[in-house]
Protein backbone atom coordinates (compact mmCIF):
# COMPACT_ATOMS: atom_id res chain seq x y z
CA UNK A 1 0.00 0.00 0.00
CA UNK A 2 1.12 3.59 -0.72
CA UNK A 3 -1.12 5.63 1.18
CA UNK A 4 -2.01 9.03 -0.27
CA UNK A 5 -4.57 11.69 1.41
CA UNK A 6 -7.21 12.38 -1.26
CA UNK A 7 -6.39 15.19 -3.49
CA UNK A 8 -9.95 16.10 -4.03
CA UNK A 9 -9.94 17.35 -1.01
CA UNK A 10 -8.69 20.43 -0.34
CA UNK A 11 -6.73 20.72 3.05
CA UNK A 12 -6.91 23.93 5.79
CA UNK A 13 -6.09 24.56 9.18
CA UNK A 14 -9.18 25.82 11.65
CA UNK A 15 -6.64 26.60 14.65
CA UNK A 16 -3.22 25.25 15.29
CA UNK A 17 -3.72 21.27 16.02
CA UNK A 18 -7.43 21.06 13.51
CA UNK A 19 -7.13 20.06 10.06
CA UNK A 20 -10.53 20.44 7.85
CA UNK A 21 -10.29 18.12 4.72
CA UNK A 22 -12.78 19.42 2.61
CA UNK A 23 -14.43 22.44 1.49
CA UNK A 24 -17.99 21.51 0.93
CA UNK A 25 -20.52 19.92 3.62
CA UNK A 26 -21.29 16.80 1.84
CA UNK A 27 -17.39 15.50 1.43
CA UNK A 28 -15.82 17.59 4.60
CA UNK A 29 -14.48 16.54 7.74
CA UNK A 30 -12.62 17.82 10.75
CA UNK A 31 -9.63 15.96 12.55
CA UNK A 32 -8.04 17.14 15.53
CA UNK A 33 -6.09 17.37 17.47
CA UNK A 34 -3.15 17.23 15.45
CA UNK A 35 0.30 17.97 17.02
CA UNK A 36 3.31 19.55 14.67
CA UNK A 37 4.81 16.61 13.67
CA UNK A 38 1.74 14.68 13.09
CA UNK A 39 0.76 17.48 10.56
CA UNK A 40 4.47 17.97 8.85
CA UNK A 41 4.15 14.16 8.56
CA UNK A 42 0.95 14.27 6.39
CA UNK A 43 3.10 15.88 3.39
CA UNK A 44 4.34 12.50 2.95
CA UNK A 45 1.20 10.51 2.24
CA UNK A 46 1.43 11.50 -1.56
CA UNK A 47 1.26 8.40 -2.73
CA UNK A 48 5.05 7.55 -3.65
CA UNK A 49 5.85 6.15 -0.09
CA UNK A 50 4.93 2.19 1.22
CA UNK A 51 4.54 1.96 5.11
CA UNK A 52 7.99 0.71 5.54
CA UNK A 53 9.62 3.82 4.16
CA UNK A 54 7.20 6.03 5.55
CA UNK A 55 7.52 4.05 9.19
CA UNK A 56 11.85 5.12 8.79
CA UNK A 57 10.87 8.41 7.94
CA UNK A 58 8.53 9.03 11.32
CA UNK A 59 11.55 7.61 12.88
CA UNK A 60 13.16 10.42 11.42
CA UNK A 61 10.83 13.18 12.76
CA UNK A 62 10.82 11.13 16.26
CA UNK A 63 7.32 10.13 16.37
CA UNK A 64 6.70 7.63 18.59
CA UNK A 65 6.75 3.62 17.70
CA UNK A 66 3.28 2.72 15.71
CA UNK A 67 1.94 5.92 15.28
CA UNK A 68 2.28 5.54 11.58
CA UNK A 69 -0.16 2.71 11.72
CA UNK A 70 -2.94 3.94 14.06
CA UNK A 71 -2.72 7.74 11.70
CA UNK A 72 -3.17 5.70 8.96
CA UNK A 73 -6.04 3.72 10.11
CA UNK A 74 -7.46 6.80 11.66
CA UNK A 75 -7.52 8.41 7.91
CA UNK A 76 -8.81 5.24 6.28
CA UNK A 77 -11.46 4.90 8.48
CA UNK A 78 -12.65 8.70 7.96
CA UNK A 79 -12.55 7.32 4.33
CA UNK A 80 -9.65 10.37 3.50
CA UNK A 81 -6.97 7.79 2.46
CA UNK A 82 -6.41 6.14 -0.94
CA UNK A 83 -3.72 4.28 -2.41
CA UNK A 84 -1.77 4.82 -5.35
CA UNK A 85 -0.88 1.35 -6.19
CA UNK A 86 -4.57 -0.32 -5.11
CA UNK A 87 -7.72 -1.71 -7.12
CA UNK A 88 -6.41 -4.48 -8.34
CA UNK A 89 -4.88 -5.98 -11.99
CA UNK A 90 -7.17 -3.62 -13.98
CA UNK A 91 -6.39 -0.76 -12.03
CA UNK A 92 -2.56 -1.42 -12.24
CA UNK A 93 -3.60 -1.97 -16.83
CA UNK A 94 -5.34 1.53 -16.41
CA UNK A 95 -2.76 3.25 -14.98
CA UNK A 96 0.28 1.79 -17.32
CA UNK A 97 -1.87 3.53 -20.23
CA UNK A 98 -1.00 7.52 -19.03
CA UNK A 99 -2.47 8.95 -21.33
CA UNK A 100 -5.86 7.49 -21.05
CA UNK A 101 -5.34 8.53 -16.91
CA UNK A 102 -4.77 11.75 -17.75
CA UNK A 103 -8.11 12.05 -19.76
CA UNK A 104 -9.99 10.13 -16.56
CA UNK A 105 -7.72 12.29 -13.48
CA UNK A 106 -10.71 14.40 -12.67
CA UNK A 107 -13.22 11.92 -12.92
CA UNK A 108 -11.02 9.84 -10.71
CA UNK A 109 -10.49 12.32 -8.14
CA UNK A 110 -14.17 12.36 -7.62
CA UNK A 111 -14.83 9.24 -7.29
CA UNK A 112 -12.65 8.98 -5.06
CA UNK A 113 -15.35 11.62 -3.11
CA UNK A 114 -17.65 8.43 -2.72
CA UNK A 115 -15.34 5.44 -2.34
CA UNK A 116 -14.48 4.99 1.44
CA UNK A 117 -11.34 2.07 0.65
CA UNK A 118 -8.56 2.64 -0.80
CA UNK A 119 -7.72 1.73 -4.03
CA UNK A 120 -11.25 1.27 -4.27
CA UNK A 121 -12.40 4.48 -6.65
CA UNK A 122 -9.53 3.37 -9.34
CA UNK A 123 -11.28 -0.37 -9.23
CA UNK A 124 -14.48 1.49 -10.05
CA UNK A 125 -12.61 3.62 -12.84
CA UNK A 126 -10.82 0.25 -14.22
CA UNK A 127 -14.86 -1.43 -14.24
CA UNK A 128 -16.28 0.99 -16.02
CA UNK A 129 -13.63 -0.37 -19.35
CA UNK A 130 -15.29 -3.78 -19.06
CA UNK A 131 -18.70 -2.52 -19.29
CA UNK A 132 -21.40 -1.81 -22.18
CA UNK A 133 -24.15 0.75 -22.17
CA UNK A 134 -26.40 0.78 -24.68
CA UNK A 135 -28.38 4.53 -25.81
CA UNK A 136 -31.51 4.36 -27.31
CA UNK A 137 -32.00 7.51 -29.14
CA UNK A 138 -29.75 10.22 -30.77
CA UNK A 139 -31.42 13.23 -30.26
CA UNK A 140 -30.33 16.44 -28.11
CA UNK A 141 -30.60 14.47 -24.96
CA UNK A 142 -29.30 10.74 -26.26
CA UNK A 143 -26.16 11.61 -28.19
CA UNK A 144 -25.40 13.62 -25.21
CA UNK A 145 -25.20 11.11 -22.66
CA UNK A 146 -23.59 8.81 -24.82
CA UNK A 147 -20.84 11.47 -25.25
CA UNK A 148 -20.64 12.04 -21.79
CA UNK A 149 -20.68 7.71 -20.68
CA UNK A 150 -17.95 7.61 -23.40
CA UNK A 151 -15.57 10.52 -21.92
CA UNK A 152 -16.12 8.79 -18.46
CA UNK A 153 -14.72 5.88 -19.25
CA UNK A 154 -17.48 3.11 -19.86
CA UNK A 155 -15.85 0.56 -22.58
CA UNK A 156 -18.55 0.39 -24.86
CA UNK A 157 -21.49 2.76 -25.52
CA UNK A 158 -23.86 1.68 -28.18
CA UNK A 159 -26.40 4.08 -29.93
CA UNK A 160 -29.49 3.38 -31.92
CA UNK A 161 -31.68 5.34 -33.74
CA UNK A 162 -33.09 5.60 -37.51
CA UNK A 163 -33.46 8.52 -39.49
CA UNK A 164 -31.07 11.28 -40.48
CA UNK A 165 -29.31 14.07 -38.54
CA UNK A 166 -32.04 16.90 -38.43
CA UNK A 167 -30.78 21.05 -37.63
CA UNK A 168 -32.64 20.62 -34.31
CA UNK A 169 -30.85 17.27 -33.44
CA UNK A 170 -27.51 19.14 -33.08
CA UNK A 171 -26.63 20.60 -29.93
CA UNK A 172 -22.39 21.59 -28.12
CA UNK A 173 -21.63 18.11 -27.19
CA UNK A 174 -23.39 16.28 -29.18
CA UNK A 175 -24.33 16.22 -32.61
CA UNK A 176 -22.18 18.51 -34.33
CA UNK A 177 -23.36 20.86 -37.43
CA UNK A 178 -21.13 18.64 -39.54
CA UNK A 179 -23.21 15.84 -39.23
CA UNK A 180 -26.64 16.91 -40.54
CA UNK A 181 -27.79 14.96 -42.83
CA UNK A 182 -25.73 11.57 -41.95
CA UNK A 183 -27.82 8.73 -40.70
CA UNK A 184 -28.11 9.20 -36.85
CA UNK A 185 -26.56 5.89 -35.68
CA UNK A 186 -23.31 6.34 -37.81
CA UNK A 187 -23.04 9.93 -36.50
CA UNK A 188 -23.32 8.90 -32.52
CA UNK A 189 -21.07 6.06 -33.38
CA UNK A 190 -18.46 8.93 -34.39
CA UNK A 191 -19.37 10.99 -31.49
CA UNK A 192 -19.01 8.28 -29.07
CA UNK A 193 -15.40 7.01 -30.59
CA UNK A 194 -13.78 11.05 -30.25
CA UNK A 195 -15.56 10.96 -26.66
CA UNK A 196 -13.56 7.90 -25.75
CA UNK A 197 -10.32 8.42 -23.76
CA UNK A 198 -9.02 5.48 -25.84
CA UNK A 199 -10.25 2.43 -27.67
CA UNK A 200 -12.43 0.01 -25.45
CA UNK A 201 -10.95 -3.38 -24.27
CA UNK A 202 -11.31 -6.07 -26.67
CA UNK A 203 -14.36 -7.91 -25.41
CA UNK A 204 -14.64 -11.79 -25.18
CA UNK A 205 -16.72 -13.04 -27.53
CA UNK A 206 -20.78 -14.12 -26.68
CA UNK A 207 -21.90 -17.09 -25.43
CA UNK A 208 -23.82 -19.57 -27.78
CA UNK A 209 -27.29 -20.94 -26.72
CA UNK A 210 -30.43 -22.12 -28.25
CA UNK A 211 -31.46 -19.15 -28.39
CA UNK A 212 -29.35 -17.51 -30.12
CA UNK A 213 -29.28 -20.57 -32.61
CA UNK A 214 -32.66 -20.16 -33.99
CA UNK A 215 -33.34 -19.05 -37.25
CA UNK A 216 -33.00 -15.27 -37.59
CA UNK A 217 -30.98 -15.03 -34.29
CA UNK A 218 -34.12 -13.34 -32.19
CA UNK A 219 -32.82 -14.46 -29.24
CA UNK A 220 -31.09 -12.30 -26.47
CA UNK A 221 -27.42 -12.32 -27.71
CA UNK A 222 -28.66 -11.18 -31.41
CA UNK A 223 -30.78 -8.54 -30.31
CA UNK A 224 -27.96 -7.41 -27.89
CA UNK A 225 -29.37 -7.85 -24.59
CA UNK A 226 -26.84 -10.19 -23.17
CA UNK A 227 -23.30 -8.60 -21.26
CA UNK A 228 -25.83 -5.07 -21.51
CA UNK A 229 -24.71 -3.39 -17.94
CA UNK A 230 -27.39 -0.88 -18.82
CA UNK A 231 -30.05 0.62 -21.38
CA UNK A 232 -31.18 4.19 -21.56
CA UNK A 233 -33.67 4.75 -23.58
CA UNK A 234 -33.81 8.83 -24.41
CA UNK A 235 -35.89 8.87 -27.36
CA UNK A 236 -35.85 11.80 -29.58
CA UNK A 237 -40.44 12.18 -28.89
CA UNK A 238 -40.27 13.00 -25.07
CA UNK A 239 -43.56 11.37 -25.10
CA UNK A 240 -42.11 7.68 -25.13
CA UNK A 241 -40.07 9.07 -21.98
CA UNK A 242 -42.45 10.97 -20.42
CA UNK A 243 -45.34 7.54 -21.46
CA UNK A 244 -43.41 5.16 -22.06
CA UNK A 245 -45.15 2.20 -23.91
CA UNK A 246 -44.38 -1.55 -21.82
CA UNK A 247 -44.55 -3.49 -24.68
CA UNK A 248 -41.46 -1.99 -26.27
CA UNK A 249 -39.30 -2.96 -22.91
CA UNK A 250 -40.50 -6.61 -22.89
CA UNK A 251 -36.90 -7.81 -24.09
CA UNK A 252 -35.72 -5.64 -20.94
CA UNK A 253 -37.79 -6.97 -18.25
CA UNK A 254 -37.00 -10.89 -20.04
CA UNK A 255 -33.69 -10.71 -20.45
CA UNK A 256 -32.93 -8.57 -16.64
CA UNK A 257 -31.47 -5.71 -18.09
CA UNK A 258 -31.60 -2.17 -16.32
CA UNK A 259 -32.84 0.51 -18.28
CA UNK A 260 -33.61 4.27 -17.12
CA UNK A 261 -36.00 6.68 -19.17
CA UNK A 262 -35.00 10.09 -19.99
CA UNK A 263 -36.31 12.89 -22.47
CA UNK A 264 -37.89 16.42 -22.87
CA UNK A 265 -41.58 16.54 -23.36
CA UNK A 266 -43.10 19.98 -24.56
CA UNK A 267 -40.98 22.03 -21.73
CA UNK A 268 -40.37 19.50 -19.06
CA UNK A 269 -37.23 17.49 -18.83
CA UNK A 270 -37.88 13.93 -17.44
CA UNK A 271 -35.15 11.33 -15.62
CA UNK A 272 -36.35 8.39 -14.53
CA UNK A 273 -37.28 5.47 -13.54
CA UNK A 274 -34.50 3.71 -13.47
CA UNK A 275 -36.01 -0.16 -13.93
CA UNK A 276 -34.35 -2.80 -12.35
CA UNK A 277 -36.68 -5.57 -13.56
CA UNK A 278 -38.20 -8.00 -11.25
CA UNK A 279 -36.99 -5.32 -8.05
CA UNK A 280 -38.44 -1.95 -9.33
CA UNK A 281 -41.77 -0.27 -10.30
CA UNK A 282 -40.95 -0.41 -14.51
CA UNK A 283 -43.20 1.60 -17.70
CA UNK A 284 -46.03 -0.71 -17.10
CA UNK A 285 -46.69 0.57 -13.24
CA UNK A 286 -46.43 4.17 -14.39
CA UNK A 287 -49.18 3.17 -17.06
CA UNK A 288 -50.93 1.59 -14.19
CA UNK A 289 -50.53 3.59 -11.95
CA UNK A 290 -51.71 6.77 -13.87
CA UNK A 291 -54.53 5.40 -15.30
CA UNK A 292 -55.97 4.32 -11.49
CA UNK A 293 -55.65 8.21 -10.90
CA UNK A 294 -56.97 9.39 -14.26
CA UNK A 295 -59.15 7.14 -16.07
CA UNK A 296 -59.04 8.94 -19.54
CA UNK A 297 -54.54 8.33 -19.32
CA UNK A 298 -55.77 5.69 -22.20
CA UNK A 299 -57.58 7.53 -23.94
CA UNK A 300 -55.61 10.67 -24.50
CA UNK A 301 -52.35 8.52 -24.60
CA UNK A 302 -53.68 6.99 -27.74
CA UNK A 303 -54.41 9.93 -29.22
CA UNK A 304 -51.14 11.71 -28.51
CA UNK A 305 -49.30 8.50 -29.88
CA UNK A 306 -51.17 7.95 -32.94
CA UNK A 307 -50.20 9.63 -36.51
CA UNK A 308 -47.14 11.54 -36.95
CA UNK A 309 -46.11 14.93 -35.59
CA UNK A 310 -46.06 17.52 -38.48
CA UNK A 311 -43.99 20.15 -36.25
CA UNK A 312 -40.14 20.46 -34.37
CA UNK A 313 -40.79 18.96 -30.96
CA UNK A 314 -40.05 21.72 -28.37
CA UNK A 315 -36.72 20.73 -26.60
CA UNK A 316 -35.10 23.62 -25.14
CA UNK A 317 -31.10 23.43 -25.01
CA UNK A 318 -30.53 24.30 -21.78
CA UNK A 319 -33.27 21.81 -20.72
CA UNK A 320 -31.89 19.06 -22.95
CA UNK A 321 -28.12 19.32 -21.72
CA UNK A 322 -29.44 19.49 -17.97
CA UNK A 323 -31.47 16.45 -18.62
CA UNK A 324 -28.45 14.37 -20.43
CA UNK A 325 -25.95 15.65 -17.69
CA UNK A 326 -28.86 14.44 -14.80
CA UNK A 327 -29.69 10.77 -16.30
CA UNK A 328 -25.47 10.18 -17.20
CA UNK A 329 -24.75 10.79 -13.65
CA UNK A 330 -27.36 8.75 -12.51
CA UNK A 331 -26.05 5.96 -15.09
CA UNK A 332 -22.44 6.72 -14.06
CA UNK A 333 -23.59 6.07 -10.20
CA UNK A 334 -25.51 2.72 -10.90
CA UNK A 335 -22.57 1.45 -12.61
CA UNK A 336 -20.50 2.18 -9.96
CA UNK A 337 -22.48 0.21 -7.24
CA UNK A 338 -24.44 3.39 -6.08
CA UNK A 339 -27.98 3.57 -4.68
CA UNK A 340 -29.83 5.23 -7.45
CA UNK A 341 -32.38 8.26 -6.82
CA UNK A 342 -34.01 6.74 -9.88
CA UNK A 343 -35.56 3.82 -8.50
CA UNK A 344 -39.07 4.28 -8.14
CA UNK A 345 -39.01 7.58 -8.67
CA UNK A 346 -38.92 10.24 -11.29
CA UNK A 347 -37.12 13.44 -11.88
CA UNK A 348 -38.96 16.28 -13.63
CA UNK A 349 -38.04 19.73 -14.18
CA UNK A 350 -39.57 22.82 -16.47
CA UNK A 351 -38.52 25.44 -17.80
CA UNK A 352 -38.06 28.56 -16.92
CA UNK A 353 -37.38 27.80 -13.76
CA UNK A 354 -35.32 24.41 -14.01
CA UNK A 355 -36.50 23.45 -10.19
CA UNK A 356 -36.00 19.35 -10.07
CA UNK A 357 -38.28 17.88 -8.26
CA UNK A 358 -38.68 13.90 -7.71
CA UNK A 359 -42.52 12.03 -8.39
CA UNK A 360 -43.00 8.43 -6.85
CA UNK A 361 -43.26 5.60 -9.29
CA UNK A 362 -44.67 2.58 -7.44
CA UNK A 363 -44.84 -0.53 -8.74
CA UNK A 364 -48.45 -1.80 -9.69
CA UNK A 365 -50.15 -5.27 -7.87
CA UNK A 366 -51.50 -5.58 -11.46
CA UNK A 367 -48.18 -5.49 -13.50
CA UNK A 368 -46.85 -8.54 -14.86
CA UNK A 369 -43.30 -7.16 -14.27
CA UNK A 370 -43.71 -8.57 -10.59
CA UNK A 371 -42.24 -5.75 -8.41
CA UNK A 372 -44.94 -5.25 -6.38
CA UNK A 373 -44.43 -8.95 -4.97
CA UNK A 374 -41.08 -8.74 -4.66
CA UNK A 375 -41.23 -5.23 -2.39
CA UNK A 376 -44.30 -6.73 -0.52
CA UNK A 377 -42.34 -9.56 0.04
CA UNK A 378 -39.24 -7.50 1.28
CA UNK A 379 -41.42 -5.80 3.71
CA UNK A 380 -42.57 -8.77 4.97
CA UNK A 381 -39.45 -10.36 5.60
CA UNK A 382 -38.54 -7.37 7.32
CA UNK A 383 -41.35 -6.79 9.68
CA UNK A 384 -41.48 -10.61 10.50
CA UNK A 385 -37.26 -10.68 11.36
CA UNK A 386 -35.66 -7.45 12.73
CA UNK A 387 -32.43 -9.23 11.51
CA UNK A 388 -33.61 -9.56 8.37
CA UNK A 389 -31.69 -6.64 6.81
CA UNK A 390 -28.81 -6.80 8.86
CA UNK A 391 -28.02 -10.28 6.58
CA UNK A 392 -25.86 -9.19 4.04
Amino acid sequence: MHPTLKPALRRGWRDLSTVQFGVAPAHALVLGPMDTATSSFLTLLDGTRGLPLLHEEARRMGLPDGHVDRLVGELSRAGLLDDSTGGGPAADGLRGRSGVMDRLRADLASLSLSSSEPGEAIGKLAARRAMRVRVQGAGRVGALVAAILAGAGVGRVDVLDGGHVEPWDVAPGGLPAESIGERRDAAARRLVRGSAPDRPPRAAPPKRSAATDRPGGTGPDAEGEAGLSLVIIAPRDGLHAYAPDAGAAEELLAAGTPHLYAGVIEGTGVVGPLVLPGATACAGCLFRRRSDHDPTWPRMLAQWRSGRARHVPACDLALSTSVAGLVAGHALAFLDGAPSACTDARWEASVPNFAWHARPVRAHPACPCGAAAHIKGDRLTTDTDPHATMAG
